[in-house]
């Protein structure tokens, strides 16, 4: 059987899995009886799935795998964070790319508590794989926070933004979501990189309606320029 079949396979099982839970209820539904409605053997089912709870997740292995092969095959000149971005980005897209799983499995998440921490387990493999990368490549000069936070930051804004897609029923622009908060990520790293590099100039001045004046007309420009 070739590796596309198998692919094929899992995710069929795992579909039959989901609309079983719905239709039923998670806990009165077997393995075996995802196997008997799959027409396949619970050998199989289990050669796919280690446990029931994984059933709903078909997909998360491959896109971890897809994310690190991103971080991986990124040049070696290339910003660790535009990698980190960039792996993100090609995670959503993946996503995007089986839509009714996606939607499925939300409204399982809703109603089945054992799904919902594995849905939490699966993402921490991400913020997990991402982090290492950073801890990894970013300057040895960066803060001992920094990789932990970037990580973290970036995985909430993807998740905000499938997150949104779904609530919506698939009718959001994920991707322009994800987008804009990656830039935003990039605009906060280059306010940190400016912030740790230019000499900080500190002044007493008096507090009087001209001074007030004059900061307000530098911050309303400095607002101008972001």
């Amino acid at each position: 059987m070739t590796s596309r079949k198998i692919l094929e396979t899992k995710y069929r099982i795992s579909e039959t899995a989901m609309a079983l839970f719905l239709k039923e209820g998670y806990a009165n539904v077997t393995v075996e009886a995802v196997a008997e409605a799959s027409s396949v053997s619970r050998r199989t089912v289990f050669r796919h799935f280690e446990s029931k709870d994984e059933l709903a997740f078909p997909d998360h292995t491959e896109r971890l795998r897809l994310v690190e092969r991103c971080l991986v095959e990124s040049a070696p000149d290339t910003d660790p964070v535009d990698a980190v971005i960039a792996a993100t980005e090609e995670s959503l897209r993946d996503f995007l790319s089986r839509p009714e799983l996606v939607l499925r499995r939300y409204k399982l998440t809703r109603v089945v508590p054992e799904l919902r921490k594995r849905e939490v387990i699966e993402h921490e493999r991400y913020v997990a794989l991402t982090r290492a990368f950073l801890r990894d490549n970013l300057p040895p000069d960066a803060p001992p926070f920094q990789a932990t936070a970037l990580a973290a930051l970036i995985d909430a804004i993807h998740r905000s933004a499938l997150g949104n897609w779904v609530r919506g029923g698939g009718t959001t622009d994920a991707v322009a979501e994800l987008e804009a908060g990656m830039e935003w990520v990039r605009r906060l790293m280059v306010h940190q990189s400016t912030f740790a590099t230019s000499p900080l100039l500190l002044a007493l001045l008096p507090d009087t309606p001209q001074t007030r004046r004059v900061l307000t007309s530098l911050r309303d420009a400095a607002e101008e320029l972001r």
